[in-house]
Order: C-alpha cells, then structure tokens, then sequence
C-alpha cells in the first residue's frame, strides 16, 4: 500500500508506549495497532485529530505517501 503510517517512529520519538496513547487518546490498543502495523483501511479526522494533538504532531508525521514503483 502506497500510504505508510509511522505511529511507531513518533511513539519512539516521544518516548511513549502504544498502551500509553491508547489510554491518552481513549482508543483500543487493537485499533491503534491496526493503524501501527499499517492494516488499517481508513483513520477518522476525528481520530487523527487527537492522536496527533496528544505526539504533538502534524497529520504528515504520521502519514507518508510512498508511490508502489519505489518499493
């Protein structure tokens, strides 16, 4: 899929868990696991509203396009 989610690098850059934003963001750890692992098919505004309010981070730090020919 040409959309990388990198939850994971600004998880590692903030120094905090998975279970820790899940509790911060009030969203199931197996959602915001989907979203990690890059399985999820769609991601609310809503939802990526307050994640990116609780990383303190912009919608493109977390989203990364990548064409299919670069793979």
């Amino acid at each position: 899929m040409p959309i990388i989610v990198n939850l994971d690098v600004m998880l590692a850059k903030r120094k905090m868990t998975l279970s820790q934003l899940a509790e911060e963001v009030d969203i199931t750890i197996a959602n915001l696991s989907v979203l990690k692992t890059g399985k999820a098919k769609a991601i609310r505004f809503s939802t990526l509203d307050v994640i990116c309010s609780v990383l303190d981070c912009q919608p493109g730090d977390l989203l990364e396009y990548r064409s299919e020919e670069t793979d």
